[in-house]
């Protein structure tokens, strides 16, 4: 299969000025793609256009993933603004990190409808304006759509149903030429994903993810993976490559990942140091207000997410 030639083509990215949004943006732009850029954060999303050429090639626009209206709009303006939408990627996502039992429902339900309602919108709002160049369609996912870790109730799920739903949705588009594909990187360093470290729970669970099964994975690798896949128009895209087996396998793979990774001893601590209502550090808090819906990268109590995804 030739190769999807992004020179030209106009990319929008939800969550654009999150860690791996960001990230995003300057590989594709690299890469000579027109950027519509989606993002709560007006001011900074308009920045942050600027700074990668802003005119014709790079023009940032408000938008919320849990109002299909906003989306709506954002995707007309980008379309009249750059001519076309070429592709479409869907980074917008939060997280939690508290046990079932104590979770706030309102933060379980904020998680699902952000994570797997707003990726459901996004493709929606596209799909008129990416249909007619027979275009691509793409979720970020995470491998805890394979790999379901304690704690994290509803962004597991969340992945987990965002994988499920591409999958649907690339049946339904496949007769009019349009692809759709979900990614799924591991752990990847970005600010965000500092707080998921510096967290008591988070540090019992994953070790501080410098080593082993939670070994974050450098940026570069995440972002050249992903545009990769992009060029490809790949139903699924796996990173590192070498977790491709438990991808393709999770079940296979679940019991020898819970014996190693999640020994009892080591959920029950988690657990008992878990805050329900978020991070312990009050800095940390701050930055991850529920109103983030578009930050797209790292962490706890709605958050963004941790694309360790």
């Amino acid at each position: 299969m030739s190769r999807y030639n992004l020179t030209g083509r106009t990319v929008v990215i939800t969550g654009s000025t999150g860690g791996l949004g960001s990230a995003l943006a300057d590989a594709l732009r690299a890469r000579g793609a027109n950027l519509a850029l989606l993002d709560l954060n007006l001011e900074a999303v308009t920045a942050q256009a600027e700074q990668l050429g802003g005119g014709t090639v790079a023009r940032g626009f408000w938008a919320d993933v849990r109002d299909l209206g906003s989306l709506e709009i954002a995707m007309m303006g980008a379309a009249e603004h750059f001519g076309r939408l070429d592709i479409v990627i869907a980074n917008a996502g939060i997280d939690t990190m508290a046990p079932m039992a104590t979770l706030d429902p309102a933060a379980f339900e904020q998680v699902i409808d952000i994570n797997l309602a707003g990726v459901w919108r996004t493709f929606r709002a596209a799909l008129p304006h990416v249909q007619p160049h027979r275009g691509y369609l793409l979720a970020i996912s995470s491998m805890a759509a394979f790999v379901h870790s304690p704690l994290q109730a509803s962004y597991t799920a969340s992945k987990a149903g965002v994988w499920a739903m591409c999958d649907s949705i690339r049946l339904e588009l496949r007769s009019l030429g349009v692809g759709v594909g979900s990614a799924h990187p591991t752990f990847v360093r970005t600010p965000m994903m500092d707080d998921v470290v510096a967290d008591p729970a988070g540090r019992e669970l994953w070790g501080g993810n410098d080593k082993g099964l939670w070994k974050m994975v450098p940026m570069p690798t995440v972002t050249a993976g992903i545009v990769n896949g992009i060029e490809r128009r790949a139903d699924q895209i796996i990173i590192p490559k070498t977790l491709t087996l438990t991808a393709k396998a999770p079940g296979l793979f679940r019991t020898l990942v819970e014996r190693i990774g999640f020994r009892d001893r080591a959920v029950q601590r988690a657990i008992d140091i878990a805050s329900p209502s978020g991070w312990h550090d009050s800095q940390a808090s701050s930055r991850h207000e529920p109103t983030l819906a578009l930050t797209g990268s790292a962490g706890r109590q709605p958050i963004p997410e941790p694309n360790r995804n």
